[in-house]
């Protein structure tokens, strides 16, 4: 199989490359295609992979191209992760809605909204140009906004892209832990959006063992999710939020947390493409997953807690799955059809999905509670009201889709990064 990775210069790529590796199924993907605009980061990361490839005779081809209708004419799957902006563009997101005094996360609040507002319209670029060079490539979605983003590329193709993330299999994987249970003989009863989910039921032979989790505050609070709400809190919900609703209900703490993420890893990622060699890859990866959501956390992260989800294993189980028709359910960012009653049908949610040669389709789950589908239906709204946004290039939309978001608190605040944003001024002129 062909395989084809947007963003192919990116720092993650070796990940991807990795599982490859070590998979030995039949149908396993023979052929890569590193696709980026930056050749020099395309040359560093195919130095890394032809280490990680080194004594294995076997290994899938790995070309590169900054060509993408070549890159992905004929491909059976495109893996897309691209970062519109760079990392600068990550951290201008995060430093100006810091100076006007809200949060700037990544994919949360302002800096998911700017993010969102630069990143819809070329990926709805790609999705057109995929739906003609390689019309029956499935496209796996990794770029974030990735609910968003997903949402967007759905115009033109349809169930075929399938939005992915590590954030609840990382989670669903801790919890298992906690309980003394595989996480391949438990059912997550998992439902909400990307980056705004809930884990409501650990079902384990046929019981649900999430109730006595939560009674058991010190086995509830060794993990990171137990750490991070408090097993109060925890109780209080009923369920474990996905790590990333600590923004929402931790709002204050984390508007006042420090230093820009983008920023840091803009540093790094430089030390490290100045460079590259497998050696400083794996040291470089290793300090990200130490730091990640660092802000968030009083104390280092915990050992147990640095496997996270594996993304790249998320993305290999789906492509499994689709091209060897092999039936398994993976939670996954795909249309909600009438799985969660307060969306309509053609809303990308983040649910438990069964995947075979037909694509992803939700399962049943548990209706979110009322605070839920409060947070879930203002979310979508915002996700909507971005991609309509970024598709007119209309200021007045821009705002809208800023001021509405709950972590914003004012229409001024929403003005003021569209006019202050040197990614976003430019892009939505307009009257002021």
């Amino acid at each position: 199989m062909k395989l084809v990775v947007l963003g192919g210069g990116g720092f993650r790529v070796p990940l991807v490359y990795r599982a490859l590796l070590a998979d030995r199924s039949p149908g396993r993907v023979t052929e890569v295609v590193l696709h980026d605009l930056d050749a020099s980061r395309l040359a560093a990361i195919s130095g890394v992979l032809a280490e990680l490839a080194a004594g294995v005779s076997d290994a899938p081809a790995v070309t590169t191209s900054t060509d993408l209708d070549e890159a992905v004419r004929g491909a059976d799957f495109v893996f897309s992760a691209i970062r519109v902006g760079g990392l600068e563009g990550r951290a201008a997101d995060e430093s100006v809605a810091a100076g006007c005094g809200v949060l700037g996360q990544e994919t949360v609040g302002a800096g998911g909204v700017a993010y969102g507002l630069r990143t819809v319209p070329v990926a709805l670029d790609i999705a057109r140009r995929i739906s003609v060079y390689a019309p029956d490539a499935w496209v796996i979605n990794f770029t974030n906004p990735a609910g968003m983003v997903t949402e967007a590329m759905a115009a033109h193709l349809g169930r075929r892209v399938i939005g992915i993330c590590d954030s609840p299999v990382g989670l669903g994987r801790r919890v298992a832990r906690a309980v003394g249970a595989d996480l391949e003989d438990a059912w997550l009863d998992y439902a909400g959006l990307n980056h705004l989910g809930w884990l409501r039921g650990v079902h384990v032979r046929g019981r649900d063992v999430l109730p006595d989790l939560l009674a058991d505050t010190e086995r509830l609070e060794s993990f990171e999710e137990g750490k991070l709400f408090g097993a109060e809190w925890l109780r209080t919900l009923g369920a474990i939020p996905n790590e990333y609703l600590h923004y929402y209900y931790f709002t204050r703490e984390a508007v006042g947390s420090g230093a820009s993420r983008g920023a840091f890893l803009l540093e790094q990622q430089k030390q490290f493409y100045a460079a590259p060699s497998l050696r400083s890859w794996d040291r470089t990866r290793l300090e990200r997953e130490q730091t990640y959501m660092a802000e968030t956390r009083e104390d280092e992260r915990d050992s147990n807690d640095l496997d996270g989800g594996g993304y790249e294993q998320v993305a290999l189980a789906l492509m499994h799955a689709i091209a060897a028709d092999k039936r398994t359910t993976l939670i996954l960012n795909v249309p909600n059809g009438t799985t969660l009653s307060c969306l309509d049908s053609d809303a990308i949610v983040e649910v438990p999905s069964l995947v075979d040669a037909n694509g992803a389709r939700p399962v049943a789950v548990s209706q979110l509670p009322d605070e839920g589908v409060g947070l879930v239906t203002a979310l979508k709204v915002v996700e909507r009201a971005t991609i309509r946004a970024a598709i007119s290039g209309d200021r007045a939309h821009a705002v809208k889709a800023l001021a509405l978001h709950p972590l914003v608190d004012s229409v001024n605040v929403a003005r003021r990064i569209v006019d202050a944003h040197p990614l976003l001024s430019g892009a939505f002129p307009g009257s002021r």
